[in-house]
């Protein structure tokens, strides 16, 4: 069977996540949280509803509890790192920080 008779399969199922609130991370540290409209076999991403998570200027890994309101937004999929759905996700300490 020759590669382009094949059917190209998505890298990540996304499918039972469409219509309900994801958080997205890309490269360089930016995060962002919406309801997910649609998805390509690409990961590229349609949210709506989108806000963003500001970062702190002196640590651009670390987030601050400022917010930026962007609505109707495209990600594009080779800059997406994570996906996660927000139902069920939580914040815990560190456990491996140092005290």
């Amino acid at each position: 069977m020759r590669q382009a008779d094949q059917k190209k399969s998505a890298v990540l199922d996304l499918s039972k996540h469409v219509d309900q609130r994801v958080r997205v991370k890309f490269t360089g540290g930016r995060e962002v949280e919406g309801k997910l409209k649609g998805f390509d076999t690409l990961v590229n991403l349609v949210l709506d509803e989108c806000v963003e998570y500001m970062r702190d200027v002196d640590d651009p890994y670390k987030l601050t509890d400022e917010k930026r309101q962007l609505g109707l937004i495209v990600c594009r999929g080779t800059a997406v790192t994570l996906v996660c759905p927000c139902d069920g996700m939580m914040e815990i300490a560190n456990p491996f920080l140092q005290q």
